[in-house]
């Protein structure tokens, strides 16, 4: 079974919908999510909100925060994802937000990543900062795995 597949099921198990908020990942880990059958009975559906004013507009992130530190930031990770349950009706949000490369922006080296995730859990927030290698590619699938993985670690206490 894959990360995903266990993912849904146990989402489902669990009767919690989920919702994506994704930058760097465009849409990425809501396709993970999707391509396991009988995901609709937990994807409510995702945001791609690559522009950093979208964070702001669509998912309610602080504008001041954004302009201050710019999008790659935990505490702008943890609130797209907050802004993502809550536009889209989830129990849970997860978010990615960060530099696939080549090179740096926003002031962060490539590779820079946060992931984070929202939900029923003690805290309601999580999130974690990456510091991944290899190529764009690589970049944009690590952060999908490292998604999955932070909420299938809140799930299961």
């Amino acid at each position: 079974m894959s990360p995903a597949e266990s993912l849904v099921a146990t989402l489902v198990e669990q009767g919690l919908t989920v919702a994506t908020a994704e930058s760097l990942t465009g849409g990425l880990v809501c396709a993970a999510l999707t391509t396991v059958a009988g995901s609709s009975k937990t994807v409510r559906g995702g945001v791609v909100s690559y522009a950093t004013d979208l964070k702001a507009d669509l998912l309610g992130v602080d504008p001041d925060r954004l302009h201050e530190v710019g999008p790659v930031d935990a505490q702008v990770a943890e609130e797209m994802a907050l802004g993502a349950a809550r536009l889209l009706g989830a129990d849970v949000g997860l978010a990615t937000t960060g530099v696939a490369g080549p090179g740096p922006a926003d002031g962060m080296p490539a590779g820079t990543v946060f992931v984070a995730a929202a939900g029923p859990w003690p805290g309601g927030v999580k999130s974690r900062r990456l510091a991944l290698s290899g190529d764009r590619d690589e970049v944009r699938r690590a952060s999908v795995d490292a998604v999955l993985d932070l909420l299938d670690e809140l799930l299961r206490g």
